[in-house]
């Protein structure tokens, strides 16, 4: 097993002058020694982590980490900028910069050594040593612990006035394994909650109270969960400062890492013993349940790094209120867990309505098939046959092909009240279901369709939010979430959806139904240009989803319009994957070994029209891939109108071309939009490649050396 970290992957001197130079410098030294496999595949996930929260950290520390399927074994590389680089701290550049490269499938011993390290981080020593160190091996040897930190013995001596604060950070290479406690000061403050005290100065004190004194004041004890979305750094360095913070102000605080060693859960005794709970992550925390009734604050994990003092502080005086929670009322819903760097409302939208939809497509995926396979059987008329509880006979085809449709169709009907339903849970967690699924059962019924359901949900949503709002008295807290916001809440989406909003809303959604209806010529045409660039601009996001989800709204009440909404939207959708795939089959060289592995796979992808097969491609070149995939997917688009393409399967690519109204035309739709995406990643991937010498820059320079890469190495 190689060492995390030696004098190779330090650069003292590092010139970059962007966070994104400074990572393409440090990967490099990481490519150089054979760890990192793909450098612009690695880079890509690097980038891909820093969008979703910057990692500059207080105290002049920036630590751009990833997992990433590029990576061979866990490495960290370092560098020390002179200048300072911008991380997206608050308090200004970083001067220390830490690349953490992470396998996928990254094996413990390493993880929990970078889990030590970013522990370590939060000590001024240690950080001042190496802002101190004179060449690249003392400063290996300083991270990994072979060194000490800033050439004072005193440090490794035991010292009776304070912890043995860094015995674990002595010897870093040491297993340090998933444990709830952060280090030796958790353990020794779980260890005060059943009675064998061992902070600083508590014995002495004991000994010399006098027999008849009162006993002293228990001190506040307080859990807290960490956890981070790569469960690398941040999740380890917020539990040190809470820990540490929790020291300085005197209580008892216990934390559980959700990170990428794994997890212990904490001692039930202790849970049941706190006074409080802070929950400081990004991701949702596991086994929530556990910290039901207490005062609880719930912070993104970088509040826990940068302030632990004031959740400290929040969580005493919750607890002094009597503020208790429970896991459905404790904190914003999970959609909105990093809604700390401030997100619009507009993103935040865009968050809850993605809820409804990821959680609406297994629906469409399972009742679309199963109807389009009853239609394959059976024909297009197996719709009027009687129900299969009241007539089947197991030999006749006719009574499977029943049975097909209508078991797809019950799943078709939870679409609109499924889609409300996680709507309102994305933005008011779980007491936002009950009233979410009754707005959509209600849209169902006034015929308001999928915009009522739409709707539905977000009345549902901000209904729910506000009954929370409203403060209380102790003794109802407890049956808030199971009685009285289910109760309220449905009444008064009921009241507006029947009342109030269903009927406008049900005639929007039939005069949009009658449009689709009517579709024919350059409308038909001009929609299915909008449609493919839906569907093609990112590839599996927001807005192809929101393309798909109005293809699927449509499918609900089927008819010569939003059938032929359908087959565009799946054809766009199949054209990018397809295009990869063709690009790297006849223009190998223009893309890295790892690209050109992902593009056998995409001929499949591509086919199941699985438009995400196309990322790999985009996040490494989002600048020439995504346009073009985008030229290809309209032009698809407009030919499956202009052919009038129809489709009654809401997925299956390829494999349910008999359930396409001209389905050759529609193939060659498909073909024509791929054939124009591969063109033009082929040219402009090509255009670059002959202008590489002239730029010389970085990224030239690896583009260069992956070209020259024999074959199989």
């Amino acid at each position: 097993m190689s060492e995390l970290i030696t004098a190779e992957l330090v650069d003292l001197d590092l010139s970059a002058g962007s966070k994104e130079a400074a990572a393409r410098s440090l990967a490099e030294r990481m490519a150089g020694l054979g760890r990192v496999t793909d450098l612009e595949g690695f880079l890509a996930d690097v980038a891909a982590r820093e969008a979703q929260m910057p990692t500059g950290l207080d105290g002049g520390i920036g630590i751009p980490h990833c997992r990433s399927a590029h990576v061979t074994e866990p490495t960290l590389a370092f560098g020390r900028s002179a200048a300072g680089i911008d991380f997206g701290a608050a308090d200004g550049p970083a001067d220390l910069i830490f690349l953490i490269a992470a396998p996928a499938g990254g094996d413990a011993d390493h993880l929990s050594i970078l889990s030590t390290l970013a522990r370590r981080l939060m000590d001024e020593a240690f950080t001042g040593a190496l802002r101190a160190a004179g060449d690249p091996a003392a400063a290996a040897a300083l991270i990994r612990g072979d060194a000490p930190e800033g050439g004072s013995e005193a440090k490794d001596e035991p010292d009776a006035g304070t912890e043995a604060k860094d015995e674990p950070e002595a010897a870093p290479g040491a297993k340090a394994g998933p444990k709830a406690q952060t280090g030796p000061e958790a353990q020794t403050e779980s260890k005060a909650q059943t009675g064998s005290k061992a902070q600083t100065g508590s014995e002495p004190e004991a000994e010399s109270a006098p027999a008849d004194a009162p006993a002293p004041a228990a001190p506040f004890k307080i859990v807290a969960v960490t956890s981070c979305p790569t469960g690398i750094a941040h999740t380890y360095m917020a539990a040190e400062a809470l820990a540490k913070a929790g020291r300085e102000a005197g209580v008892e605080l216990v934390v559980e890492t959700q990170g990428s060693a794994g997890f212990e859960r904490l001692d039930p005794e202790v849970v049941a013993a706190a006074d409080g709970v802070i929950f400081a992550h990004d991701v949702e925390v596991r086994d929530k349940a556990r910290f039901a009734g207490k005062p609880t604050v719930d912070v993104g994990v970088k509040a826990g790094v940068n302030r632990p003092a004031e959740l400290i502080a929040e969580v005493r005086e919750k607890a002094a209120r009597g503020d208790v929670s429970t896991p459905a009322t404790a904190g914003p819903a999970p959609m909105d867990r990093d809604g700390e760097a401030g997100d619009g409302f507009g993103t935040r939208l865009r968050k809850w309505l993605m809820t409804g939809v990821s959680y609406m497509v297994p629906f469409v995926a399972a009742g679309g098939l199963l109807i389009a396979l009853a239609f394959a059987i059976g024909g297009y008329g197996i719709n009027k046959a009687p129900s299969v509880a009241e007539h089947f006979v197991w030999t006749e085809s006719a009574s499977w092909a029943a049975l097909l449709f209508q078991v797809g169709s019950v799943a078709f009907g939870f679409l609109v009240p499924v889609l409300a339903g996680f709507i309102a849970y994305g933005m008011a967690d779980r007491p936002g279901l009950v009233p979410g699924f009754v707005g959509g059962a209600i849209s169902l019924t006034v015929n308001a369709g999928f915009l009522g359901g739409l709707i539905a949900g977000l009345i549902a949503g901000a209904v729910v939010m506000a009954v929370q709002r409203v403060r209380v008295p102790p003794a109802l807290r407890g049956i808030m979430p199971v009685v009285v916001i289910p109760l309220i809440s449905s009444a008064v989406v009921g009241f507006l959806m029947f009342l109030v909003v269903g009927k406008p809303v049900a005639a929007l959604q039939k005069a949009l139904t009658d449009w689709l209806s009517g579709l024919s010529g350059a409308n038909a045409v001009i929609l299915g240009v909008i449609l493919g660039l839906m569907m093609t601009f990112d590839l599996g996001g927001p807005l192809n989803k929101v393309a798909y989800a109005f293809a699927v709204g449509g499918l609900a009440n089927p008819n010569d319009g939003s059938l032929k909404v359908m087959a565009a939207v799946m054809a766009a959708g199949m054209v990018p994957p397809l295009a990869m795939a063709v690009a790297t089959t006849v223009r190998g060289r223009l893309f890295t070994r790892t690209e050109r592995e992902n593009g056998k796979a995409a001929w499949v992808l591509g086919a199941s029209f699985i438009t995400e097969g196309a990322i790999p491609f985009a996040a490494a070149d989002p600048l020439r891939v995504i346009p073009s995939a985008m030229a290809g997917g309209a032009v698809t688009g407009a030919l499956s109108m202009a052919f009038g393409c129809t489709l009654r399967a809401p997925h299956g690519g390829v494999f349910v071309v008999p359930l396409i109204g001209q389905p050759l035309l529609y193939l060659v739709a498909v073909l024509a939009g791929t054939a124009v995406t591969a063109a033009l990643v082929v040219l402009l991937k090509g255009l670059r490649k002959t202008d590489a010498p002239a730029g010389a820059g970085p990224e030239a320079t690896a583009t260069a050396a992956i070209e020259a890469e024999p074959a199989g190495v």
